[in-house]
């Protein structure tokens, strides 16, 4: 009996010192990972985010693709030591996911964007979508365009050449523009020099200059000249504004406009057709290229420069704006190309005027008779300024 009882302890004993060998292995041994664990809840994102919540920079090791097997890891591996270069995080990147960064800026948890078509595009995300309206239309047809109207300048000029008087200059001046008339015509357009310019390189340069000055010497270029354009387009955009105000009252339409351009100006039969102070071609160039692209290029620039308040600047609304700022620059450079040409080698007189602001009877007649006439009547006067500048030959226009 006492034997039976000793022996049925002993086996009650042995079985209590299996059962916990065997718990305490199980719980030493490591626990098998699935390939894409949940997060825990306290650490899981909103319903409409995605990716990561968080992750310091420093705790995430930049040589984990050195480790052995790196290629072979798991999903569950990969999350410990990169937590954000896994599968099921990219899957959610690429389907433009919304998660959660330290960074400051507006769409700091959206690395790609969603999708998009815009004009000239397919459908596709906002970014592809961006890219291939700049590509394949605002570069070939916006770099064709100016090609055309340079190409068509100098046709023009070598088969006409300068615009000369027909008539003997007088020696008696008439004052056309004032210094002030000058000085903000000179100030917008050096500052449109500059952005025409850099615009230019950054869009085309690596079309004609990049083969030549290779890639370290066109990098700086370009690198100088995208500064040179940010900080310069204020100084357009306030110039263009004074320019507007200070020629406006001039540029307004007449009915004689409308046989001057009926005509052409008379730039193919060589007889010129008379216009007041500013002619029809001119105005042309104030309204559609200084007033409406002018505006529209320096509300784009300065919302690409971020210069404008209380405005979202997402991705999705730059890259509308460089669109609108890129096409509608093309267009006002090819007018003004045609103004540029006609104001220096296109018309003889034509620069010394906005030099020195005075022309002669001779010029004012052939070129502006209605204006002319008008200063000959008396309406308006000859000399506007207060004080002429010493020793300029001025006279006024005998009635």
């Amino acid at each position: 009996m006492h034997t039976q009882i000793t022996l049925r302890w002993r086996a009650w004993l042995a079985a209590l010192l299996l059962g916990m060998g065997v718990a305490t292995a199980s719980a030493q041994a490591p626990k098998p990972v699935p390939d894409d664990p949940a997060p825990a809840p306290q650490q899981a994102a909103p319903a409409q985010q995605g990716g990561i919540k968080s992750q310091n920079i420093f705790e995430i090791r930049p040589d984990a693709d050195t480790a052995p097997g790196y290629r072979d890891q798991t999903n569950a591996e990969r999350r410990q030591v990169q937590p954000g270069n896994n599968a099921p995080v990219w899957r959610d990147v690429s389907k433009g996911v919304t998660g959660s960064t330290m960074l400051p800026y507006p769409e700091y948890g959206n690395l790609i964007q969603g999708f998009v078509q815009y004009p000239g595009s397919r459908l596709t995300t906002a970014g592809e979508a961006w890219r291939q309206v700049r590509n394949n239309w605002i570069i070939p047809y916006g770099g064709s365009l100016l090609l055309i109207v340079l190409v068509a300048i100098a046709l023009f000029y070598f088969a006409k050449g300068s615009i000369k008087l027909h008539g003997t200059e007088t020696g008696r001046k008439i004052e056309r523009f004032t210094y002030f008339e000058r000085a903000a015509h000179w100030v917008n357009a050096s500052a449109f020099v500059a952005l025409a310019v850099s615009g230019i390189v950054m869009a085309f340069g690596k079309f004609f200059l990049l083969p030549i000055m290779g890639a370290t010497l066109f990098g700086w270029l370009t690198y100088a000249l995208k500064n040179l354009h940010n900080f310069v387009g204020p100084l357009f955009a306030v110039s263009l504004v004074v320019v507007i105000f200070t020629f406006i009252k001039d540029n307004l339409p007449a009915k004689e406009d409308i046989n001057w351009l009926l005509k052409g100006g008379g730039l193919f039969s060589g007889k010129e057709v008379p216009s007041h102070r500013f002619n029809a071609g001119e105005k042309v160039v104030f309204w559609a290229g200084v007033f409406f692209f002018g505006l529209i290029v320096v509300g784009s620039g300065l919302f690409l420069d971020k210069l404008l308040p209380s405005v979202d600047y997402t991705r999705a609304n730059m890259q509308v704006a460089h669109m609108i700022h890129a096409s509608a620059a093309a267009l006002m450079m090819a007018l003004f190309m045609g103004h540029i040409y006609l104001g220096t080698i296109g018309m003889k007189g034509a620069y010394k005027a906005m030099k020195t602001g005075y022309v002669d009877e001779t010029w004012a007649k052939e070129h502006h008779e209605l204006w002319y006439d008008d200063i000959k009547a008396g309406k308006i006067p000859a000399q506007r300024s207060a004080n002429p500048p010493e020793g300029a030959p001025v006279q006024p226009a005998k009635a």
